[in-house]
């Protein structure tokens, strides 16, 4: 959950809730002690103090009820909120459409009161809002807006657990993997070696920050170039240190599985093709989708099939939307995509995410209600003309 929508979404405390089947794999699979631990205290760094929102599913109360109670044993105060797939729904289908529009007044107290966020977000029906009206989406994603932006202003520390791959039954049919698999492929991730992860993280930035062109290719079709110099580069390594709490905005972000370099490049000049063969939005497949930039924008969306749900949505959202947003680079060692799977990761090592819209949460200027981020699978990227990731392995 990195788009607009995502992110206003947790910060707007929304979560979705879990079957049965999904808690019971996942409390074989680890431990809530550990990880609340790992969560208060090494991920969101929080002080005694600290007001920190948790926000979560129902069917995970448990995890939950173990990170108040490490918050509160550091002298900080927790506040729990949990949120349910159906409530989501009905607040579209049982909530009159005048007040979308209305400023969200709770959030935005909220935003401006507390220190910390740390969200679990799974996605156990992506396909929810499916057929609700886009530009009701539109409207309460303008409406939401000042709340993310609030958090990015006021240096808050937003820790999300879950980061598109959340072991769930929806998000295993979708990628077509065994919920076991994903299980293991998820706290694999989250408990990779932080320190290895850092040194990977640290060299990958510096071949970006030295850099001024960026150009990713691949066999579908993919031709794509964009200027990064002068550009700060973040890392999402897990850990939201107090040097970064310092820097604030973009670097007061920390998203488990951990393993990303991102950032922003130059307004205007992205040129080129990207190509996919298969996305997924709200849960509905588009195939053979084909994105066209010229001068920073983009200026030709098309698809063989299941483009128009996201056509709709883009239509309804508002200015900033056309303009090319982010560059993301997986670098965990700890999550591999299976052979024949359709699985995607921001983190896996060697991926590549492109995004289009709003990128706050990369450090841009772009404050747009839409927001699109696109995976790529064994695509090559290169740095001024050296190659930083050669056909979906990276090479730093």
């Amino acid at each position: 959950m990195r788009s607009c929508v995502g992110l206003l979404a947790a910060a707007a405390i929304l979560a979705v809730g879990l079957t049965a089947s999904t808690v019971v794999a996942q409390e074989r699979a680890q431990d809530f002690e550990a990880t609340a631990n790992r969560l208060v205290n090494q991920c969101a760094n929080i002080n005694e103090g600290d007001l920190v929102l948790v926000t979560g599913p129902t069917t995970n109360l448990k995890l939950l009820e173990h990170v108040a109670v490490h918050v509160r044993k550091l002298g900080a105060f927790p506040l729990i909120s949990i949120k349910t797939d159906d409530m989501e729904r009905r607040m579209y289908t049982e909530v009159p459409e005048k007040f979308d529009q209305q400023a969200p007044k709770m959030y935005l107290k909220l935003a401006n009161m507390i220190d910390a966020a740390i969200m679990v977000m799974a996605d156990e029906h992506p396909d929810a809002l499916a057929d609700v009206s886009p530009q009701r989406i539109a409207e309460r994603q303008r409406a939401m807006r000042p709340v993310y932006d609030t958090m990015l202003n006021r240096n808050v520390r937003l820790v999300g657990l879950g980061n598109g791959l959340y072991p769930t039954q929806a998000t295993a049919r979708q990628f077509g993997i065994s919920l076991d698999d994903l299980t293991s492929t998820f706290w694999s991730g989250v408990n990779v070696d932080y320190l290895r992860l850092q040194t990977i993280g640290d060299t990958v930035r510096a071949r970006l920050t030295a850099g001024k062109m960026c150009r990713i290719t691949d066999d579908r079709g993919t031709d794509f170039q964009v200027h990064i110099e002068r550009r700060p580069v973040h890392v999402n390594d897990g850990v939201i240190s107090s040097d970064e709490v310092r820097q604030g905005g973009a670097a007061c972000q920390a998203w488990l599985p951990a393993g990303e370099v991102y950032f922003a490049p130059v307004n205007g000049t992205a040129e080129g093709t990207i190509v996919i063969d298969r996305h997924y939005f709200r849960g509905r497949e588009i195939r053979d989708l084909r994105l066209t930039f010229k001068d920073g924008k983009l200026t030709s969306m098309t698809a063989r099939s299941g483009l128009e749900p996201l056509r709709k949505l883009y239509d309804a959202c508002s200015t900033g939307k056309d303009a090319f947003g982010a560059i993301d680079i997986g670098i965990n060692p700890n999550v591999r995509i299976p052979d024949n799977s359709n699985m995607v990761a921001w983190m896996a090592s060697g991926s590549i995410t492109i995004g289009i819209g709003n990128n706050t949460w990369a450090g841009g200027d772009n404050h747009s209600d839409f927001a699109l981020y696109i995976h790529l699978r064994d695509a090559t990227l290169m740095v001024d003309g050296r190659k930083l990731i050669d056909n979906g392995t990276l090479q730093p």
